[in-house]
């Protein structure tokens, strides 16, 4: 029998173990930061830009010299220089006069302004406004866009290209970043084959389905091979993951049945914190420790599988990594009923149809596909009979 446990407390307790490791960090190049997790907060030590700067193809002008300035009766300003780019000006505007610039280019000191090209004509060493400018038109403030001082990024960001962008503009080329925890991966089953399947078996389909998984949540993935049902095996192989991995994830054998022999085996190089979670489906996953390291029994059929890591393994990975909690991408309304009666804590996998409406996809114990055509999931609670047509709901991304 399992001693099921809710799906809330069994993230309490895989979060709460998480929170008694050391998450190690490392510095790395900003270009190989994508997708890594800070481990710092970043605050900005200079001004975005460090200067003011023109946005426009122009002229620097000092805003009042076009006050009134219209196509009949243009503002003349007198051209002293141009300026370069990626240098600062040597000398400063005085009123009436103005400077070529470039878009970027660093403001002289005395301008407070800039006139697009668009609106110019040049004559006899003027400029012919025909447009007035206000002040700061067409200009970037030093400043503008991060002043020094700002707290920029947060500790547990997991970086995408935006983020990158900033840190680079700010001249931060190293950061400093969480480690990748290494997660073992070992698929357990007499009928698993990795190459054709005889009449009987079936492809191991939890390995690499795990292994994508781990990447995606920020880990490295290591792949330890199919094991058979044999206790001798299990307990070889997992003590071999625990000496080269951070945590392990055991999938199939997580059952009660007289060849499901994951928690004994577990039971005996370590510790078993709770066998059975009240949730559909996943209901016989496993959580321990051995050597200090997290071990996850996972079912074998891989559409529990993959909730099971989604939902309890991904907890482990947000709490050593500092990650905000799982939220939901949207809500919607239901195109159907939706029964649950099963007293576990229900997930259905989705599809959003053209009218904003989802559909639950129903399916059976073992099938993979529905993954693949799904568009997100959604949680029935364990106290409610599901839901009527029309209700709407959260879903959370796949």
């Amino acid at each position: 029998m399992l001693n099921v446990v809710s799906k809330d407390d069994a993230v309490r307790c895989v979060r709460g173990f998480a929170q008694t490791l050391p998450a190690a960090a490392e510095t790395v190049e900003l270009s190989c930061a994508y997708g890594r997790t800070l481990a710092e907060d970043v605050v900005a030590a200079e001004d975005v830009p460090a200067f003011d700067r023109s946005t426009v193809d122009g002229y620097a002008v000092c805003a009042a010299d076009t006050f009134g300035a219209s196509a009949s009766v243009p503002a003349q300003l007198e051209i002293v220089g141009e300026i370069a780019m990626g240098r600062s000006p040597a000398f400063t505007l005085r009123r009436g006069q103005c400077a070529v610039i470039p878009t970027g280019g660093m403001l002289p000191q005395g301008a407070d302004a800039a006139v697009m090209v668009e609106h110019t004509d040049e004559e006899d060493g003027l400029c012919l406004a025909y447009k007035a400018a206000a002040p700061g038109e067409n200009v970037t403030r030093r400043g503008d866009d991060i002043a020094a001082g700002t707290a920029v990024l947060q500790k547990g960001t997991r970086l995408h290209a935006g983020h990158i962008g900033v840190l680079a503009a700010l001249g931060k080329y190293t950061v400093s970043v969480y480690k990748r925890p290494v997660i073992a991966i070992l698929s357990t089953g007499d009928e698993l084959v990795r190459d054709a399947p005889a009449m009987g078996q079936v492809r191991d389909v939890n390995g690499d389905l795990l292994a994508a998984l781990v990447t995606a949540s920020g880990c490295t993935p290591l792949f330890a091979g199919v094991v058979r049902d044999e206790r001798g095996a299990v307990r070889d192989a997992l003590a071999s993951c625990l000496a080269r991995a951070d945590a392990v994830l055991i999938s199939g054998g997580s059952s009660a049945g007289t060849r499901d022999m994951t928690v004994s085996v577990l039971g005996e190089l370590g510790e078993v914190f709770f066998h059975g979670v009240a949730m559909k489906p996943g209901k016989p996953t496993i959580f321990g420790a051995a050597d200090g390291k997290p071990v996850f029994g996972l079912p074998g059929h891989p559409l529990a599988a993959y909730f099971v890591f989604r939902l309890i393994v991904s907890a482990y990975v947000s709490a050593l990594l500092h990650l905000p909690p799982d939220k939901p991408v949207r809500t919607a309304r239901l195109a159907v009923n939706v029964p649950s009666n099963h007293g576990r804590e229900e997930y259905l996998c989705v599809q959003i149809g053209q009218d904003g409406e989802i559909v639950p996809l129903h399916t059976k114990s073992g099938v993979i596909s529905v993954l693949s055509a799904a568009d997100g999931f959604i949680r029935i609670p364990r106290d409610t009979e599901g839901f009527d047509r029309g209700t709407t709901v959260e879903v959370y991304g796949l």
